[in-house]
């Protein structure tokens, strides 16, 4: 008599997330507003050229750039995080130690930019990551929830945003995130439109108020207010507007950007500090110059980031990141790519 020893289920293969085109296009819009605000900080232009005066693209940046994209970038990296975090939890035994390095590898990529751009975000990012981001991963979504509206509000008020706000708006990506909202976003066309009902008038407001709180000592803050309200209006009409007819050539042109983010943020600033010279932009008040060089890089970075994403799965400095992270060699190209599923 024989027995037969029952055969065991097989084992799933974890499947990559999905990337969502979406929030690789609103990255990619989100870096484009970054730039505006780097070419200024790096080169250090002047504001004005005699006391008092208003020089018209220096005023437009401040009422409708400055402030209003780095939230935005900064909510992307908490949502980003959960979503990495995720996929990493399906595939591997310790996905918070793939986590720690990947924050550590950007922590060094910002110590080496720090010295080009004080002031720039990957060395924060890595240092609020490490110590909200990560410890935060295994609470539940309505603390993370929490949690981010009160640091958001409190890094808004009682310290005027900038770099404060940072804790609060990764805390509400990564609930953003959590909540499934990002994987939904197809179907939440009515709650994007409420949004921006609500959010551009009141961004609008603010920014009037922005106007005038110069001169009480609340600039800082009704900046960093405005920034906050116009970052969510931006958000909302842009993903209302890739609903539109005109997403394939939003997709084309942003979704690239956003997809070598980091590659295209580090790549601008050598830009930057490279061509700055030969343009004379140094504590000068040429801010037509600094708008033509903006649109130039974007310009270039998107070809570049078009034709290398049609070759390879990831952009360069992303790929390194990835291979830092998962401690092994990646595989870069779609042929590799489909050898390896």
């Amino acid at each position: 008599m024989t027995t037969t020893v029952p055969e065991s289920p097989p084992v799933p293969v974890p499947v990559p997330r999905r990337r969502i085109d979406a929030l690789d296009a609103l990255r990619g819009f989100a870096l484009c507003g970054i730039l505006l605000v780097n070419i200024p900080q790096i080169t250090h232009m002047r504001g004005y050229r005699v006391p008092g005066e208003l020089l018209p693209v220096r005023e437009a940046l401040d009422l409708f750039v400055q402030h209003r994209f780095f939230p935005l970038f900064s909510f992307l990296f908490g949502l980003s995080f959960v979503l990495f975090y995720e996929g990493a939890a399906s595939r591997a035994a310790k996905p918070r130690v793939l986590l720690l390095r990947r924050l550590v590898a950007l922590a060094v990529l910002g110590v080496g930019h720090h010295f080009l751009q004080p002031g720039e975000a990957l060395l924060p990012y890595a240092i609020v990551g490490l110590l909200v981001l990560l410890p935060t991963a295994r609470l539940s979504r309505r603390l993370v929830l929490i949690g981010g509206i009160v640091l958001t509000v409190a890094g808004t008020t009682l310290v005027s945003g900038g770099q404060a706000v940072i804790p609060g708006l990764f805390l509400l990506g990564a609930a953003t995130a959590r909540y499934g909202i990002a994987d939904t976003l197809e179907r939440r066309g009515s709650q994007l439109a409420v949004l921006l009902a609500v959010s551009a008038p009141a961004a609008v407001a603010a920014a009037f108020w922005q106007q005038d709180a110069w001169a009480t000592g609340l600039g800082p803050r009704a900046a960093s207010i405005a920034g906050l309200l116009m970052a969510l209006a931006y958000a909302c009409g842009f993903l209302l507007l890739l609903r539109t007819p005109l997403r394939g050539a939003m997709a084309a042109v942003f979704a690239p950007l956003g997809r070598m983010a980091l590659t295209n943020y580090l790549t601008a600033t050598l830009i930057i500090v490279a061509v700055a010279p030969a343009l004379e932009l140094s504590e000068s008040t040429r801010w037509g110059a600094a708008l033509g060089l903006a649109a130039v890089i974007l310009a270039v970075q998107t070809v570049l980031s078009h034709l290398w994403l049609n070759a390879f799965r990831y952009g360069p400095l992303e790929w390194a990141w990835r291979c830092v992270t998962w401690w092994q060699l990646v595989p870069i190209t779609k042929s590799q790519g489909r050898r390896g599923h």
